[in-house]
């Protein structure tokens, strides 16, 4: 880790913002999190702010640093998202648990814990100990900008043994009267011989700037089952920083499906340690970008041990001006024998300005292995619409059938049937060129 030579103007802000707050910030957290918050404010100087990310912080953002009092309803704003969906749903308004329908901290059947990672942090230190910050790594300054301001976030436990069918929906939304910035943080604990799954649903109700730069470990642990689902629907003023890191040990199993809908600047960093034989990662992901709009999906999967299995399809469909990117990294270690990892990244640029830049990789140290990567930069099949428009399919629905039939190899992961359906009506208006909007929804926020 080298030091900056230079510290930008904006970098100088957040260290200058940090020592104003130091005090409040230690205050209120636990041990565990403050020994990590240091850590955070330390590499961040050391780092900074990617260069050529500086220009999306400069926006004169009100640093969100304590939690506001929002009025609204929530059965109003998502009773129509997906109303046959049967989950237990957390919570998160602009970074900070929201306690205003019950306890900071809520025990679910099987004993499983759900709720604001600053209470848990203070209520369960060994927990916070073992994993907190063990598995999140600061060689990206925005990653260590997190640990340095991070206070609160969700915080799931889910004991060992304990099998929760029932999908838990945690919902973050941004809404202020004015542009601002969020960094929250996440904490999952899967233990051994556990089963639960996730869906998080991040939302903008207001038209403001906004900037999210969040963080969340996952851990799971021997014969560990766990399912992981991220749909990212805001708008073009909304710039988000997403950090996913996750620690598999031996024999546990965990999909991930992130489907960014909708967005103005979003990174996706999914990080993925197999570090235990035996143990299985799948991971999905789906981008719709038009206009000017720019998505960046970067996966690193470390096969640290043998016997482990990793797959990866990542589908991006480009409209007007947008532009993407796919940084897939595959490490296959000395010792990670009979490892088997498949990369795929697939496109559809539909105009001549649309852009993405892909680079699938494999890093392979060990001799028995089976590995294969690729990627696939091209147009609608003009033959596959012809053949549709010969049979009476008018051209714009012919298209819209394909490039619908495209994501769906993505979508079709999805293993929660109310979600999966939603996901369809949302993507299919998204390549109408909608905004996907909930009609009915109160808010009224598009």
């Amino acid at each position: 880790m080298q030091n900056k030579t230079v510290i930008s103007d904006i970098e100088r802000e957040f260290i200058d913002l940090y020592k104003e707050n130091r005090s409040m910030f230690e205050a209120k957290a636990s041990a565990p999190v403050n020994m990590v918050r240091k850590s955070g404010i330390r590499d961040f100087e050391k780092l900074g702010i990617p260069t050529p990310l500086q220009p999306l912080f400069r926006n004169g953002y009100r640093k969100y640093l304590e939690p506001r009092k929002v009025e609204f309803d929530l059965a109003s704003v998502f009773q129509c998202d997906i109303p046959t969906l049967d989950a237990h749903l957390v919570l998160l308004v602009n970074g900070f648990f929201d306690k205003k329908n019950g306890n900071s901290l809520k025990e679910l059947p099987s004993g499983i814990i759900i709720g604001s990672l600053a209470s848990a942090s203070h209520k369960f230190p060994g927990l916070f100990e073992k994993h907190y910050g063990k598995y999140a790594s600061h060689k990206d300054g925005l990653v260590a900008l997190n640990s340095a301001f991070a206070q609160d976030g969700i915080f799931l436990y889910v004991p060992e043994g304990s099998v929760y069918k029932k999908p838990i929906q945690i919902v973050n939304l941004v809404m202020a009267k004015e542009d601002i910035m969020v960094q929250h943080r996440n904490l999952i604990i899967v233990e051994k011989n556990a089963e639960a799954g996730v869906i998080i649903c991040d939302h903008a109700m207001t038209p403001n700037k906004f900037l999210t730069n969040s963080v969340t470990e996952i851990y799971t642990a021997e014969n560990a089952s766990f399912d992981y689902v991220k749909v990212q629907n805001e708008h073009n003023n909304a710039v988000q920083f997403s950090h996913i890191f996750v620690n598999q040990e031996a024999n546990s199993s965990m999909t991930s499906n992130i489907m960014t809908l909708h967005g103005g600047v979003v990174r996706n960093n999914v990080n993925v340690l197999l570090n235990g034989e035996g143990a299985e990662n799948n991971s999905y992901g789906l981008y719709l970008v038009d206009r000017e709009q720019h998505v960046d999906n970067y996966t690193y999967i470390d096969h640290a041990k043998p016997n482990c299995f990793s797959n990866q399809l990542y589908k991006g469909v480009l409209d007007d001006s947008a532009t993407g990117a796919f940084n897939g990294r595959i490490l296959v270690r000395k010792d990670s024998q009979k490892t088997h990892a498949y990369q795929a990244n697939n496109n559809i640029l539909l105009t001549d300005d649309a852009k993405i830049y892909t680079k699938p990789q494999l890093e392979i140290y060990a001799d028995d292995v089976k590995c294969s990567h690729g990627a696939t930069v091209g147009q609608l099949d003009e033959e596959a619409l012809f053949y549709m428009r010969a049979r009476g399919i008018p051209e714009k629905e012919a298209r819209l059938i394909m490039m619908f039939a495209f994501a769906h190899e993505v979508i079709g992961n999805v293993k929660v049937e109310a979600l999966l359906k939603r996901i369809d009506e949302l993507v299919e208006k998204r390549l109408k060129g909608e905004l996907s909007p909930c009609d009915n929804c109160a808010m009224k926020c598009y």
